[in-house]
């Protein structure tokens, strides 16, 4: 705790405006002395309804020019920090989950609690979970890699074609610049060649963009041979999934130790208590 005054609570829209909201991010929004937003126009709007006082940080965006997306986000920091400095009670509402793919609170909270203030982020539901529910597929089942598509094709990323694999922000593959350039079919078969060294390329994919507006709008899955991605329809929310290919190899001779190891240990009390 710290008796200065003003402090930041950054909370998530959700992805679905109708209901993915939680009641403590709503209350939160509801309280705030100032709310800034970066979310889509239409989440943006329904803010009003709930507290008349909401800054769009959108404003900061300057793509038609080539702004850095880093520089952007730098500008929105400022203005979080500048009004808890003035003493408000302020909440930052982010479209999704407050930190999955979004700075911006991560580094205003740094930055604040550094200062002295008190800052923190609640929890809200993420496109992944969107993803979980609507593809069916469980990340524990087999294992799940997620990677932000550009950093995938940069960064020497392991590869388990045993495993889930996420590709998060496939609609800018490859810009490496930052100014949110729309992935080329050239890039995309970049990426395909690189996702061939574990993957054949005659295995499904999946285009996936999560309903945002009620809950009675369908989500959109889009499957298609990998080789065929660079053809794909993508948009700035679409995530590229790519289902195992290829079955677990067991460690030799771990089941065996394991097995060793459970049977010198004792019963769990509720074993024998039964």
């Amino acid at each position: 705790m710290t008796d200065k005054p003003g402090r930041l609570v950054v909370v998530g829209t959700g992805i679905n405006i109708a209901g993915q909201c939680t009641l403590m991010a709503k209350s939160r929004i509801e309280t705030a002395d100032h709310v800034f937003t970066l979310a889509t126009p239409v989440i943006a709007e329904w803010l009003t309804t709930l507290n008349p006082k909401v800054s769009d940080l959108r404003t900061h965006y300057d793509y038609a020019n080539g702004k850095d997306r880093l520089d952007s986000y730098r500008g929105m920091v400022a203005d979080l920090v500048a009004a808890v400095r003035a003493g408000r009670n302020v909440v930052a509402a982010f479209y999704g989950h407050p930190g999955v793919f979004a700075c911006v609170g991560h580094w205003a909270i740094e930055q604040l609690r550094g200062e002295g203030y008190e800052a923190w982020m609640e929890p809200g539901v993420s496109a992944e979970d969107c993803l979980v529910a609507d593809l069916g597929l469980d990340p524990g089942a087999r294992g799940c890699l997620s990677y932000e598509a550009t950093h995938f094709m940069l960064y020497d990323c392991p590869m388990d074609a045993s495993a889930l694999l996420i590709l998060w922000q496939i609609g800018i593959a490859g810009d490496h610049t930052r100014t949110t350039r729309f992935a080329t079919p050239e890039r995309l078969a970049v990426l395909v060649d690189l996702l061939s060294r574990a993957y054949p390329q005659s295995h499904e994919a999946i285009a996936y963009e999560a309903p945002v507006l009620t809950p009675f709008e369908t989500a959109r899955i889009d499957r298609f041979p990998l080789a065929d991605l660079p053809k794909a329809q993508l948009t700035a929310t679409t995530t590229l999934v790519i289902p195992p290919a290829t079955g677990k190899t067991e460690r030799p001779g771990m089941a065996e130790t394991l097995a060793a190891l459970i049977a010198t240990e004792p019963a769990w009390p509720e074993a024998t208590q039964a």
